[in-house]
């Protein structure tokens, strides 16, 4: 019905005039027929994928590539710089992309001149290095480089450059731009020295379009960035415009404009150019001169003279004229599939004034909103807003949940996102109110430009941002509407966030949440009777029972911290070690054991192979979950790894370290640590192919090669130590709690709530304006678990190595230091989950709802659990752990354990 808000027909109804849908190829239907069969015939690898990243790159067609290798195969192309046919051929082709592009952005080569560069960035540099600036300390009046903050990082890094040419760097907010028409005296208009201005004619983090009109205006004096005498030139950073407008030249005549063919096409990467208008061509500098841009030089003497072409003179080297032979087909068959330009504006606009219109709208059952969006402008006119959403989801009180968690949930749903700050931090500061101050007290607490640290004391340090292209269809925009739906108003209201032991609460719940029944209620302190501890199954029998601890080992532990608060606890029950497992291939199945030798990189043989793609890239259940139904088992007694998988016979590896002369060492990468690896080779590598279905090998890291970028400096541990990895993410150890698994057992089984969207008649008279969305309409968009889980289940989905059995759930996450027998352990921080949790463990099917969970749970995190580092301390107990250990641990001073500083997500794997 046209009232349903996530219909096709109610999309139609709302789109702004003018705003077609689609580009003419199907039969009515607003073209959803036309675009669908586009998809499929172009882009059938984006089947079960919602790709909303086209800001950060467009994707490339079928037929482009198809195009390009074809003209490959039948032509010759030769370096340009010779004079054979096969050069004359790249020459005059490369010639002919000149003029396509200058006719892609209406203007000829009597205005402009191409320069090819490696992309928008060396474009930019390029400029800073090539203007003719005035220095300070001359008897000119000296040069300005003055930027919009809302720009990209690389407009704002030209001032590195300006810097060392004694030239002043002036960043102008939006708003006083908006301000500053004011005519300088006509005494001071006749002043020649240059200045540069830039702006983007569509910022890359709101999507917002600063008016081209300001081009003419700067130049003409009537717009003044700052009030100082001199001529002004204007750099139109177009980027991220053109990959979804039209930009005429002929019309707005911009002295610099430096793009990223990419993306527009998708293919070639790095690949771009500077158009340069002629104007100001010639009074361009440049100093170093490469191949192909003199016209004659000596090598014994200084003379130089540079060839005539301004292009020339500044592509050093050989071009990259193969990718540049790529973009006349990447002309061609863009205007073919979309008809150019001005199409893919409308039609990528009516995507997201539809998208911001209902994201907008919607609400919590108290009345807050779902999101926050960050926008300058009402996404009224595509004339002055692009196909860009940027935003932060909000829980029910209105706090934001951090960015990694919502990329984490989007990546369950095959949905493509961007997260973090997009290399705009002005326009990140502006709207996300980040103060200098802050950005520099983030970067003492760990946080830097592209990591997932989200939240810093409770703010967030960047957000989330969603774009359309010209193959989006509302399916996308659709899946990401019932994704947000799905994720936050199935079952959030209604929960009382799981949070450490020390930060519970009992106060009521405020009237205007929804109320509970006291039989839906989560106990602050989850107490765990000694029969449920009995109740764990477990495939190794524990061994061992508790005994008072010895007097060597109680002295260690106190030797740990002479500070260390002392554990007080209600009733003086003992935590013990219920399982221990390990991991000996990254990412494949448990091995659970009773106890188990300590090595220098934690449990022996722990995470010591890996599975790696034909490409050498480590591969995780993230990619490939039917790693969970590899099963390793390491028999120390006969000294081989023997690997099991329903439907193949089982193969050994041997535990001895095989790097002798015939082991070729080579360096692989485990998030972002190097390590020494080497093949374990054909007849175990041909064995995973078969079972995973596609080309891999089992590697293994190297003892004989140390690896200095793989060790970890931490924090507490003896200065001299360098506590050595293997092939874990991030420790030596995970541990979690049995009391934390039961409590977010019991949480997973909360009920779901009802939504609310409210549109205003205003807003979209033809959407409903108000729509209850029902248990039976959410869970068509999310998993929801068959049947309950069991705590075996669960914990084994998070991939611990220890479990203990403590009587408060989450008191883990107050400990600094523990110690378990002779062993001392360092608590560095705690894990913050990824999708791996939602994998089976015992099937290898994926299913979202344990990560919604767990998020709605913790209150905007997904921790759970902490990781570990091994005290290296001499003993005469054996270095060995076992099932039924007391563990010891000592309390944190401060109560908030920061999570890892790592540009890497965290987990087991």
């Amino acid at each position: 019905m046209a009232g349903e808000p996530l219909s096709f027909r109610a999309f139609l109804a709302a789109r702004p005039a003018g705003c077609e849908y689609g580009y003419g190829h199907g039969h009515g239907h607003g073209d959803r027929d036309g675009l669908s069969a586009l998809r499929d015939r172009e882009f059938p690898r984006l089947r079960g994928i919602t790709y909303l990243d086209h800001a950060g790159s467009a994707l490339f067609p079928e037929s482009l590539l198809k195009a390009f290798t074809d003209d490959l195969r039948n032509n010759i192309y030769g370096n340009p710089h010779s004079q054979n046919i096969s050069s004359k051929l790249t020459y005059d082709t490369i010639e002919h992309v000149r003029y396509r592009i200058l006719q892609h952005f209406h203007t000829t080569a009597e205005d402009y001149t191409i320069i090819f560069t490696s992309g928008c960035t060396a474009a930019l540099k390029l400029i800073a290095e090539s203007f003719p600036w005035i220095p300070e300390g001359t008897k000119q009046p000296s040069s300005r480089f003055c930027y919009l903050t809302d720009s990209h990082t690389s407009v704002v890094g030209m001032r590195g450059i300006t810097a060392s040419m004694n030239v002043l760097s002036v960043p102008i907010k939006p708003k006083e731009i908006l301000l500053a028409k004011s005519r300088l005296p006509a005494e001071e208009q006749n002043c020649t020295t240059p200045h540069l201005f830039s702006y983007p004619a569509q910022s890359n983090f709101s999507g917002t379009k600063y008016p081209l009109s300001w081009i003419q205006d700067i130049k003409s004096g009537r717009l003044c960035p700052i009030k100082l005498p001199g001529k002004w030139f204007v750099l139109l950073d177009a980027a991220s415009y053109v990959s979804s407008s039209p930009l005429d030249l002929g019309v707005h005549q911009a002295d610099f404009i430096p793009i990223s063919f990419y993306k527009i096409f998708g293919f070639p990467t790095g690949l771009g150019a500077l158009l340069v208008n002629n104007r100001i061509a010639p009074l361009l500098r440049k100093t170093y001169f490469g191949g192909g841009t003199a016209a004659a030089y000596l090598a014994g003497e200084d003379f130089y003279f540079p060839r005539k072409s301004i292009a020339e003179r500044f592509e050093d080297g050989t071009v990259s004229f193969l990718d540049i032979i790529a973009l006349k087909h990447g002309f061609d068959v863009l205007e073919k599939l979309t008809g150019g330009m001005e199409k893919i504006k409308q039609h990528t606009f009516a995507l997201a004034h539809y998208t911001y219109t209902v994201l907008s709208n919607l609400k919590y059952a108290n009345g807050a909103p779902v999101v926050r969006i960050y926008s300058d402008t009402d996404f009224s006119s595509p004339d002055v807003q692009g196909p860009i959403i940027n935003f932060n989801v909000l829980d029910e009180n209105g706090q934001v949940l951090g960015f990694s968690q919502v990329d984490s949930m989007a990546s369950l749903h095959n949905i493509h996102v961007r997260t973090g700050c997009f290399c705009n931090t002005g326009a990140c500061q502006m709207h996300l109110d980040i103060s200098n101050e802050d950005i520099q007290r983030n970067l003492q607490a760990g946080h830097v430009c592209g990591d997932n640290i989200d939240l810093v004391d409770g703010r967030p340090t960047g957000s989330v941002r969603i774009s359309f292209g010209y193959m989006s269809s509302f399916e996308d925009a659709q899946t990401f509407l019932n994704f947000i739906i799905a994720t936050r108003l199935s079952n959030s209201v209604a929960e009382i966030p799981l949070q450490s032991v020390t930060k519970l609460t009992t106060e009521s719940v405020p009237d205007d949440h929804l109320s509970f029944n006291k039989a839906d209620k989560l106990s602050p302190i989850l107490q765990i009777s000694d029969g449920e501890l009995g109740n764990i199954p477990s495939e190794a029998e524990t061994t061992g029972s508790w005994q008072p601890p010895e007097p060597e080992a109680e002295s260690m532990r106190a030797a740990v911290s002479e500070t260390a608060v002392p554990m007080c606890r209600k009733g003086g029950k003992p935590i013990t070690v219920a399982k221990i497992y390990l991991y000996p291939i990254k990412s494949c199945s448990a091995f659970e054991v009773t106890e188990w030798p300590v090595g220098n990189q934690g449990l022996l043989y722990d995470r010591n192979w890996m599975v790696v793609n034909q490409n050498g890239v480590c591969m995780t259940q993230k990619q490939e979950p039917r790693l969970c139904l590899v099963n390793p088992s390491i028999d120390l007694k006969q000294k081989m790894m023997v690997i099991q998988a329903e439907g193949m016979d089982p193969i050994s590896v041997p535990l001895e370290d095989n790097t002798g002369k015939e082991a070729v060492i080579c360096e692989s990468k485990v998030c972002s640590h190097r390590v020494k690896t080497y093949d374990c080779g054909e007849k175990i590598a041909g064995w995973l192919s078969m079972f995973l279905g596609c080309p891999c090998r089992l590697i293994r890291q190297s003892s004989g090669v140390k690896s200095k970028s793989h060790q970890k400096n931490t924090k507490g541990l003896s200065s001299a130590t360098n506590i050595s990895l293997s092939l874990v993410n991030e420790a030596q150890y995970l541990l979690i709690n049995v009391a934390s698994i039961l409590q977010l057992k019991e949480h997973i089984s909360a009920s779901t709530t009802r939504l609310v969207i409210c549109f205003s008649s205003e807003e979209a008279p033809d959407v409903a304006r108000t729509v209850m969305v029902t248990e039976k309409h959410l869970a068509s968009h999310s998993a929801v678990l068959k049947e309950p889980l069991e705590i075996e289940e669960l914990i084994r989905r998070f991939r611990a190595n220890i479990v203990i059995s403590a009587p408060e759930s989450f008191e883990e996450e107050e400990w600094a230091e523990i110690s378990i027998g002779a062993l001392q352990f360092q608590v560095v921080g705690p894990c913050s989950r990824c999708q791996i949790i939602c994998i089976d463990q015992q099937s290898g099917e994926r299913n979202k709802e344990i990560l919604q969970s767990l998020s709605a749970a913790r209150g905007r995190k997904t921790n759970f659990g902490i990781y570990l580092m091994n005290q290296p301390l001499c003993s005469s107990f054996s270095d060995t752990l076992s099932v039924g250990s007391q563990v010891l641990p000592v309390l944190k001073e401060n109560t908030e354990i920061q999570p890892p500083i790592s540009s890497e997500e965290k987990c087991s794997g």
